[in-house]
């Protein structure tokens, strides 16, 4: 095909009369120049010769008037081709963006100019003229060579595949609006499962008679009738205190964005009407690149939300799948006592029989442990002694408080105790794969005192009075996590009535522990205390607990003293209501000291939640924060890779400095403040 168009344009030169009568006037003379060489006179072989050179001449000058022809035709299309090219670039729906070195605008195709309000856009920074445009003219640049091209975006009413050529120093994009909002609609239309569940139901309603309680269930099912159809959704009641919402991933984004006010008002009106009823939500969807839904495993992740929602108190959304964080909403109120006599017998029955089918018993806490986490390790090896089982309890010295090296001192006077407690390398050579590992006063592996050892056994029991995180062992045999308790102390200070008849009381100093953690954790009887942390504390009491040794326990130092007040002095009061104090970035502080900084700090007027942020021995940075109970310091800190309750809440931070940890809380608070 080429070769025909080759030779067709080659005729046409050839017919051109400047070119074709030369070359015919050169073959006559060749022609006659051939005969007359025939001859053999030398004046006709002289004039041969010359007719040869003349029509060589001719035939030269021919060619040389081809080529130029030829020059004239490349340069007539070239330029019919430029031509095209820009009127192509001009009308195509294709925007173009040059840029100069310095990210300047150097030129763009009127199609492009279209997508901009003003046409005061050349001679300009990209950072000047739009901020989400030059967030993707960034990204594209940071990217690797082989990937800044096709990327799908969305401005403003636009979807748009963008692309780069670096060499070029130019962005180009094509306008996909149509195929985006198809997929939009998809995105939006994905599977949305909701289990809901009213809190404290059977225990409300229990003493109500068939009237009242009629006219519970009647605002119940109203009140979340009535939001389901505000969202466009399918709502079913399955039993007295449960719900199951159907809808799609667009309504979803809506009731994220009105933050669940339904969970609001249904704890608000309850409470007025002197029946407090509050409700979870486990909620899950479809993920987005599932072609079809799996309502089987949607469903099942929707109840383990659930169950995560209740274990973080109630009163709350969590919204989870697989392969995204959870995101919570409410959970603003303190959670209600929900556990019963018969729950913790159940699990002091359960505790006791599998520390009898298995001889090799260990027990460990948190990092930097508490009087909390040392007490519930006593009280564990409490539970294993009155079963005729010896446990071990793991603490690393190496990293403890000036209070909890008093206690060891102390504890060190029992022999028995003494000898049951061991280094976490220890542990690791005594340790089986079959060996019973209790986790106490924590459930995040990555700030347990030895994390390793909870892959080295074939189970762990989780035993916690803090607010449920996604981090979570994978390998629980029984958990035991009720975030309303005043300490893990308590929890296992109950155990202890239903253990063998004629097993031996725990002695002075294991009673000692506890009561001290108790008293702690929630700080002397004021937050989280109900009856049951009393008839604890009066259990203790009664087994030789000793007020003035947790009092010595509790003692600091004069330099400790003066630290906490340094931090103190460094607190700014970051509106409306926030005390944020952070030390210096060469600093160390103990958490002991930071803690009760801001529990200080929280005694001010118009402090409702403390924050101090320090250095930590470990070099990371912490933060022990502290409220009222009308914030929710939980949150906070799980932003920032934390958690606790919602009153009492730490986290620790890596690779930063105590000035940028700072930066980082007053983001989130910001950002929690806006949403709220």
């Amino acid at each position: 095909m080429k070769d025909s168009k080759h030779s067709g344009r080659l005729s046409n030169i050839l017919n051109q009369s400047n070119i074709f009568v030369p070359l015919v006037i050169a073959a006559i003379l060749v022609f006659l120049a051939v005969g007359m060489l025939m001859h053999n006179n030398p004046l006709i072989a002289m004039i041969s010769f010359l007719l040869v050179i003349f029509a060589i001449i001719l035939v030269y000058v021919a060619f040389r008037l081809i080529e130029q022809e030829l020059n004239k035709q490349v340069y007539d299309l070239t330029d019919d081709i430029q031509t095209i090219e820009n009127e192509i670039l001009l009308q195509i729906p294709l925007g173009i963006i040059l840029f100069e070195e310095d990210d300047t605008i150097r030129w763009m195709n009127p199609y492009m100019q279209n997508y901009f309000n003003s046409s005061d856009t050349l001679g300009n920074k990209i950072d000047d003229v739009d901020s989400v445009l030059s967030d993707i003219y960034h990204q594209l640049k940071e990217r690797d060579e082989d990937d800044v091209t096709g990327h799908p975006i969305s401005w403003d009413d636009h979807y748009l595949s963008v692309g780069l050529l670096e060499d070029q120093n130019a962005m180009y994009m094509l306008d996909i609006t149509e195929y985006g909002r198809i997929a939009d609609v998809a995105d939006k239309n994905r599977l949305v499962i909701a289990n809901i569940l009213i809190d404290n139901y059977d225990e409300t309603i229990a003493s109500y008679s068939d009237r009242r309680k009629s006219t519970v269930d009647n605002f119940m099912t109203k009140q979340l009738f009535a939001w389901a159809k505000k969202f466009g959704s399918f709502i079913k009641r399955l039993d007295d205190d449960r719900f199951l919402l159907v809808t799609t991933y667009g309504e979803l984004m809506e009731m994220e964005e009105d933050r669940f006010s339904v969970i609001d008002t249904i704890r608000e009106t309850t409470s007025k009407g002197n029946f407090p009823l509050t409700i979870s939500m486990g909620i899950s969807y479809q993920e987005e690149d599932d072609e079809a839904p799996d309502i089987g495993k949607i469903n099942e992740i929707a109840q383990s939300n659930l169950d995560l929602a209740l274990s973080r108190g109630g009163d709350q959304v969590v919204i989870k799948i697989e392969s995204e964080k959870a995101r919570y909403y409410g959970g603003k109120t303190n959670p209600m006592v929900k556990r019963t006599h018969v729950r913790s017998r159940q699990i002091a029955t359960t505790i006791a029989q599998m520390m009898q089918q298995n001889e090799s018993i260990f027990v460990m806490g948190h990092d930097y442990p508490d009087m909390d986490a040392i007490g519930a390790c006593i009280g564990i090896r409490s539970i294993a002694e009155m079963n005729d089982r010896k446990c071990h309890i793991i603490i690393d010295e190496s990293r403890i408080n000036s209070d909890i090296e008093k206690l060891l001192v102390e504890l060190r006077k029992d022999e028995v105790i003494s000898e049951s407690i061991i280094s976490p390398q220890e542990a690791e050579e005594l340790i089986e794969h079959n060996s019973l590992l209790f986790i106490v006063d924590v459930h995040r592996p990555s700030i347990t005192t030895a994390p390793k050892l909870i892959d080295m056994v074939n189970g762990v029991v989780v035993i916690d009075h803090h607010r449920k995180g996604e981090e979570y062992p994978e390998n629980v045999l029984l958990e035991y996590i009720e975030p309303y308790a005043s300490s893990t102390c308590e929890l296992i200070t109950e155990f202890f009535e239903y253990q063998n008849a004629s097993s031996k009381s725990i002695n002075r100093i294991e009673a000692t522990t506890m009561l001290a953690g108790i008293i702690i954790d929630s700080r002397n009887f004021t937050l989280r205390t109900g009856s049951r942390t009393f008839d604890a504390a009066s259990y203790l009491k009664s087994c030789g607990a000793d007020s003035i040794l947790i009092q010595e326990f509790l003692k600091e130092d004069l330099s400790e003293y003066i630290k906490r007040n340094e931090l103190i002095e460094s607190v700014d009061i970051m509106p409306p209501y926030y005390g944020i104090a952070a030390g210096d970035d060469d600093t160390v502080y103990s958490t002991v000291t930071a803690a009760q900084a801001a529990d200080s700090l929280l005694s001010m007027n118009g402090i409702v939640a403390s924050f101090v942020v320090f250095l930590r021995e470990d070099k990371r940075v912490g933060i022990s924060a502290r409220s009222m109970g009308n914030v929710n310091v939980q949150t906070v800190m799980e932003e920032l890779g934390g958690g606790g309750h919602l009153s009492n809440a730490a986290t620790q931070i890596s690779d930063v400095s105590v000035s940028q940890a700072r930066e980082l809380l007053v983001d989130v608070i910001k950002k929690q403040s806006e949403e709220d």
